[in-house]
């Protein structure tokens, strides 16, 4: 009798998982030619929008980017100082504030007081 509900119990935690990935991929990095580098350096140990809403000057996400490098994070040493620009110009001081996108979390209905509930 335990092995259904262990089944049951690993089922539900999966479904997050798979919309965790889900959600990961929806939001990309700024086009650019280390995009791509950035996206497959960046967003192996974390989703994207970990970098999206940063704002860090050059000499912090030189700081950063080394850290990274250290915890291991794949950074070709070609490609070290393009992707600090990428990411410096893209993720400045200067840039505005990362806005998350909105998501709906159920459909709207309404209740007989014209009180809109979500399901």
């Amino acid at each position: 009798m335990l092995l259904p509900l262990a089944l049951v119990a690993a089922l539900s935690f999966a479904a997050p998982a798979q919309q965790q990935t889900a959600a990961k991929m929806t939001e990309d990095l700024p086009l650019g030619a280390m995009q791509a580098k950035a996206t497959t350096a960046c967003t192996e140990c974390h989703e994207a929008r970990i970098v999206l809403q940063q704002r860090l000057s050059k000499a912090t996400w030189t700081k950063e980017v080394d850290k990274m490098i250290k915890w291991g994070a794949v950074v070709d040493a070609a490609d070290h100082d393009a992707l600090i620009d990428y990411l410096s110009t893209n993720f400045s001081p200067d840039q505005p504030a990362y806005e998350p996108p909105r998501t709906s979390t159920g459909t709207s209905t309404e209740k007989p007081s014209g009180k809109k509930t979500s399901k």
